[in-house]
């Protein structure tokens, strides 16, 4: 196959939307089990009263780490998908499928699916990698 034969268009949208929900699942796992203040010694009031132990309740602390590794796997097998969709196209159906899955399981890691920007490209490169038809061949 040469280089026009390729869902080129759905690879380049996929990738840069596996970067993206990558670099949120990078993002969230970095608070880890401090969560959005443990690092700080977390929230005192005026009196020095108040919480300043780890992470706010479920997406803090602990769970807030898990849910960074789930965005850093996510993101993975979104660039994985699309490196396979550029270079097995005709095999385009099952990759964009495996692209449209975890482009939307990547809401639940990685700072909503890769800051919303990930989602959105990894979701129009699997459906333009599923929907891409090859160039008929000329006899």
């Amino acid at each position: 196959m040469t280089e026009t034969e390729r869902p080129t268009a759905a690879f380049l949208l996929s990738l840069v939307g596996g970067i993206f929900i990558l670099l949120g699942g990078g993002v969230m796992s970095m608070f880890g089990p401090f969560g959005f203040g443990g690092m700080m010694g977390g929230y005192r009031g005026m009196m020095g009263y108040g919480y300043s132990g780890y992470g706010y309740g479920m997406m803090g602390g602990l769970g807030f780490g898990m849910f960074g590794i789930l965005g850093l796997i996510f993101g993975v097998i979104v660039i994985i998908g699309a490196f396979m969709l550029n270079s097995k196209p005709h095999e385009h159906s099952t990759w964009g499928t495996l692209i449209v899955i975890f482009s939307v399981l990547s809401i639940f890691g990685g700072m909503m699916g890769g800051f919303g920007i990930g989602l959105i490209l990894g979701l129009i490169g699997g459906i333009l990698g599923i929907t891409w038809k090859p160039p008929e061949m000329k006899k």
